[in-house]
């Protein structure tokens, strides 16, 4: 079974990659590791059961004649420049593959008593009726501070004792040291989790008896990936934060593994994209070109996130510009075949320490990265 990489379903907020090239780590890195693998172009991935996404879809004044669908697949085509969208398309968490995939792998845990439809006793708004959680405090989705409790029929997964939410085999990393903070804090989870929410989009429950709520969408971001992956087919492995993992792991648990395919999670860190004024004087001062820049922007620095998983400084700028600029004209005019393979094979594994080895890192060096929708084809590059 083969690797592909894939993004963990980024949030459709309100800007554009090009303003916040950040937000496309995890999509630049997967598309990095797929074309060196010669995978293919993998899709992007989008989160658009959001609670803000509900509120902006509320407050528009187009609300009436446009809807919430319409409304999250034109905001996801405004994130890419005209003419550069992603060559894989793109998949959103709501999308009718993964609805149907969704309630297949949702239906088959019920059955299997994994999953359980039970009575929970909640909080909902005394306003708007969202379910704010199971104690009372003040409504996210519309700021009322009153609640009312109620007991209402709600998809749960009551843990066995001892049943991790999260394990190390659960990380893709060639001999890597396991991310203990996340393993800690799986472990706090509580014992009942509830997996079902109260949002106007989103995978409806009503299938299953469950009017009203929608597939929570932590789980959901983890099905589309496996939806994706063209089940049956791929090893998918997720790009994410630890920040994300964090807070969507232990609800993905039973999504991560369905007739075969099982998901596993690759981490990176964070990029400091914003001090792009202080990047182009460092970029003028070691004479790097355009085509270069874009190549270390969009390419290298993601790549380097994964090995720097506890995220790249400011600080280390400077010293991974010279080190890029370095491995760049080390660059052979045709790359060995026996490199290449030796290249995949530790991609394929996980390792990323080959991305600070000037020699392998020459050979990997691409002539422009693929189109991840922030911008043009770098100029110089062809």
């Amino acid at each position: 079974m083969s690797i592909v990489y894939i993004n963990g379903p980024v949030q459709n907020g309100p800007f554009t990659i090009a303003e916040r090239p950040g937000k496309a780590a995890g999509i630049r890195a997967a598309e990095a590791l797929n074309t060196l693998l010669e995978a293919g172009p993998a899709p992007h991935l989008w989160n658009t059961v959001t609670l803000a996404g509900d509120l902006r879809h509320r407050e528009a004044p187009d609300q009436d004649s446009l809807g919430r669908q319409e409304r999250e697949d034109r905001a996801i085509a405004a994130k890419y420049v005209p003419g550069a969208a992603p060559a894989g398309g793109v998949l959103t968490d709501t999308a009718p593959a993964v609805a149907s995939l969704a309630l297949e792998m949702t239906e088959r845990l019920l059955q299997d008593g994994v999953l359980a439809v039970a009575p929970v006793a909640v909080h909902l708004c005394t306003r708007c009726g969202h379910m704010t959680s199971t104690v009372a405090h003040a409504c996210r989705a519309c700021g009322h501070q009153g609640s009312r409790p109620r007991t209402r029929r709600m998809l749960v997964w009551d843990r066995s004792p001892g049943t991790p939410a999260l394990a190390r085999d659960d990380f893709h990393a060639h001999r890597a040291k396991p991310p203990r903070h996340l393993l800690t804090i799986a472990q706090h989870v509580p014992e009942r989790l509830i997996l079902s929410r109260t949002r106007d989009h989103g995978i409806s429950l009503a299938p299953l008896g469950l009017d009203g709520l929608v597939l929570d969408p932590r789980a959901g971001v983890h099905i589309a990936v496996l939806a994706a992956a063209r089940l049956g087919a791929e090893q998918p492995v997720m790009t994410v934060t630890e920040n994300a993992a964090a807070n969507t792991a232990a609800y993905g648990a039973l999504f991560r593994r369905y007739n075969g395919t099982r998901l596993r999670y690759a981490l990176h860190g964070r990029i400091p994209y914003d001090n792009t004024t202080a990047l182009q004087r460092l970029c003028e001062v070691h004479r790097v070109s355009p085509a270069l820049r874009e190549l270390f922007l969009t390419w290298f620095l993601p790549l380097c996130s994964l090995h720097i998983r506890a995220g790249i400084t400011q600080a280390q700028l400077p010293a991974l510009l010279k080190f890029w600029r370095r491995a760049h004209l080390a660059r052979p005019d045709t790359p060995g075949s026996d490199d290449l393979a030796e290249l995949r094979c530790r991609v394929a594994a996980g390792d990323m320490r080959w991305v600070m080895d000037v020699r392998t890192l020459s050979r990997a060096i691409p002539e422009y990265p693929a189109t991840d929708g922030s911008d043009k084809e770098p100029e110089g590059a062809s």
